[in-house]
């Protein structure tokens, strides 16, 4: 559970907080380090203590001295939080390095660091267009026939202008239309991307995501940078997650690193009086090879595939924990942030493979990867950045995240020893 110890004391106006809006997105970029002063760091660790001195209830210790009974005295597991939640470790730090800062000594290629800049550029802008933007039908499907939602032709319209505007980006696709289209033909990279991942849930205002997949534009069979290729062709790959904050994984040189967009952290106000709009929040972030945290998708799936049944009831009769919400980048994404968990989505007669190979499966198969995750492709139980893209469309079951949970997964599902 949480101590009001841990809350900051000052709050916030709503002018203030349009304000500071206004300063991050007048700032595009800087290579300030955000240290919090000395002086502040002494005044909050004083209100810390001086709160954590302050009895939790007065009234609740007098009633209870008068009968006998004890006062607010909580026993693991008696009330409150549950011992099986999973809560934030990350504390503060006194610095958070810009985004120019990282890719300045975290990505060699300087056309690369273009380009995450540019995606990055794409990403802020959705997420100031689902700030404003009613959750509504368009009026207008995509290749599927599924109906379009007003957000998911907002997104997918700011990611390909970005794409044709862009000195590096060669080709680009969407998952709502599945075509590789030319953007310039001096690029470099061919870009593929899921705008808005999560339909089904943002009109509940659930959390949802970008999903962003790069390669070289000449990798598999050198017509566009995809077909032919793998996932782990791939140069980058970028994943954005929509919440009460903006974060998004990004792979570099030496791992994965995540960054925050709009958040203004006690010190790290430029001399100007702006903050930059992206901080690096985590850095090198790993995945454990265990975990104690599910998320099953495609539990239909468990009614004609035995072993997946006897996985979900082992999760169970073992106390994992479940965290699954119905949207792909969420229910991986706390991978990243947990540093661990497993996700599954095994396929069946009636329940078949719906993951996009290129849009969903490779970007999240790198960076899991590259974080020390495992991936299955559900099937040969070999890792799914092995699987050839062959269409674009291309669909596959998956099984990511912690290592020995994808192990047990090939295990029982597809029968691998």
């Amino acid at each position: 559970s949480y101590s009001p110890s841990a809350l900051q004391s000052q709050p916030l106006s709503a002018t203030m907080m349009s304000s500071s809006m206004k300063s991050v997105k007048s700032v595009k970029s800087s290579s300030k380090v955000c240290v919090r002063p000395a002086s502040s760091r002494a005044s909050s660790a004083v209100a810390r203590a001086s709160a954590s001195s302050v009895p939790r209830s007065t009234s609740s210790a007098k009633s209870s001295s008068k009968s006998g009974v004890r006062g607010d005295v909580r026993v693991f597991g008696e009330y409150g939080a549950s011992s099986t939640s999973f809560y934030t470790t990350t504390e503060k730090q006194d610095s958070y390095d810009s985004l120019e800062v990282v890719l300045g000594t975290k990505c060699a290629d300087t056309q690369m660091r273009t380009l995450i800049v540019e995606m990055l550029d794409a990403i802020a802008d959705i997420t100031e267009a689902l700030r404003s933007a009613l959750v509504t039908v368009e009026g207008s499907s995509n290749t599927f026939g599924d109906a379009q939602l007003s957000v998911d032709v907002i997104a997918d319209e700011i990611m390909w202008n970005k794409c044709r505007e862009s000195s590096t980006v060669a080709f680009g696709a969407s998952e709502e239309e599945p075509e590789v289209k030319p953007c310039n033909p001096n690029g470099e990279y061919t870009v593929c991307w899921d705008p808005l991942d999560g339909s089904s849930i943002v009109d509940n205002n659930w959390a949802v995501g970008t999903m962003i997949g790069v390669w070289g534009s000449k990798s598999g069979s050198g017509d566009d940078g995809l077909i032919g290729a793998t996932g782990r062709d791939q140069v980058t790959s970028l994943i954005a997650l929509y919440g009460p904050r903006t974060t998004v994984l990004v792979g570099l040189d030496d791992g994965v690193y995540e960054f925050s967009y709009g958040c203004t952290p006690e010190g790290c106000q430029l001399s100007d009086g702006t903050f930059a709009p992206w901080i690096c929040s985590r850095s090198q972030i790993t995945i454990s090879e265990e975990c104690k945290i599910f998320a099953p998708a495609n539990l239909r799936a468990t009614k004609e595939v035995e072993g997946y049944k006897k996985l979900v009831d082992y999760y169970m009769q073992e106390k994992y924990t479940l965290r699954y919400s119905g949207g792909l980048v969420p229910d991986v994404y706390q991978q990243f942030t947990k540093q661990q968990g497993v996700f599954s989505n095994p396929t069946s007669d009636s329940s078949p493979a719906k993951l996009r190979l290129a849009f969903e499966a490779a970007p999240f198969g790198l960076l899991v990867e590259m974080a020390g995750g495992k991936t299955s492709d559900g099937v040969s139980g070999g890792s799914v950045l092995d699987v050839q893209i062959n269409q674009v469309d291309q669909r596959t079951a998956l099984c990511i995240g912690s290592s020995k949970e994808v192990d047990r997964f090939n295990e029982m599902i597809c029968m691998v020893e």
